[in-house]
């Protein structure tokens, strides 16, 4: 099954990633019956709901054009709870929008207000961002939404959690009537069913069941081992494995520091990502990791979903990563 897409800049842009068949989300909020409706949509993280929604709003931005127009106001909104994740969603919908000539500029904490400002000021069609930098950037006039088309809320059960409730509904008060309201959330829980009802148009609902068993090309192991010999563990599973990159996650920051400075002493390539790191760093090791200069990743949950809080639940585990 082929991509329900008509727009060739957008369909260009799928063949040339190697995107053959949408994935469950993708062709639930491409279906007639979503069509220009505002969306509620359950889809859990990896689901491919980045271009789903990418791909959902291109009929309110494009308006049938197979390009833009120059950037000015921005056309679309997205919000997303972290810096990790509206940077994902900030590079996603800039392969999937280079054809049509799409703009898209990131708001998000930690990064130069400043440099954001110029940016907005220079024009764009898609601005994504965090709660708190998106609202600053709204109450001092610099993000003009005049002409805002769309507004996409990512992963809105998270931002709920991380305590944006206030943050969200004053993006979605400032922001036309007009606009559509495409909210993504991995459950659905009391809060955002009343985030819906009090800011959404009588929205279409999406559920879209999760993986069996998790992905079916990742293999599963668990290996028991006393407390005390977790280091020694996680040395062994590296050397037996030999994989080209691996992530290796500890429950603290103080943890990560430690293995880091075990397996360099051990002659492992090794980064380390955790909440303390400026973004600049987060960025500088991932990409380490991504060329081959680096084989290891050593990570507080800040690196699990690409927007976790850095201790946010107590574990340590090994495990490939892409």
């Amino acid at each position: 099954m082929s991509f329900p897409t008509t727009n060739p800049s957008l369909a260009r842009a799928l063949a040339e990633r190697g995107y053959e068949r949408p994935t469950p989300v993708q062709l639930a909020v491409l279906a007639d019956e979503a069509v220009d409706r505002d969306l509620l949509v359950s889809a859990q993280t990896g689901s491919g709901k980045t271009v789903a929604y990418g791909l959902a709003i291109a009929k309110d931005l494009l308006d049938g054009a197979e390009r833009f127009e120059q950037a000015a106001a921005p056309l679309a909104l997205i919000v997303a709870p972290t810096r990790e994740l509206a940077l994902q969603v900030h590079r996603e919908l800039a392969w999937l929008y280079q054809h049509a000539d799409g703009r898209v500029v990131s708001c998000v904490g930690g990064m130069d207000p400043r440099r954001e400002q110029r940016e907005l000021a220079a024009g764009a069609h898609i601005v994504v961002g965090t709660p708190g930098r998106l609202c600053d950037h709204l109450r001092r006039g610099h993000l003009d939404i005049s002409e805002l088309r769309a507004v996409v809320l990512d992963e809105a059960d998270e931002m709920l959690n991380l305590g944006f409730r206030e943050d969200m509904e004053f993006i979605l008060e400032t922001t036309p009537d007009t606009r559509r309201t495409l909210l993504f959330s991995a459950t659905f829980p009391r809060g955002i069913v009343a985030l819906a009802k009090q800011y959404q148009q009588q929205a279409f609902r999406i559920e879209v069941a999760g993986d069996e068993g998790g992905h079916a090309d990742i293999e599963y192991r668990a290996i028991r081992i006393a407390s005390g010999d977790v280091e020694h563990a996680v040395v062994n599973v590296l050397r037996f494995f030999e994989a080209p990159s691996a992530l290796v996650f500890c429950n603290t920051r103080e943890a990560v520091r430690h293995l880091q400075a075990a397996l360099l002493e051990r002659g492992f390539s090794v980064v380390a990502l955790s909440g303390e790191l400026t973004q600049n760093e987060r960025t500088q090791a991932l990409q380490a990791l991504r060329d081959g200069r680096s084989r290891v990743c050593v990570a507080t949950d800040v690196a699990a979903r690409g927007h976790r809080p850095a201790e946010s639940r107590p574990r340590h585990s090994c495990g490939s990563a892409e």
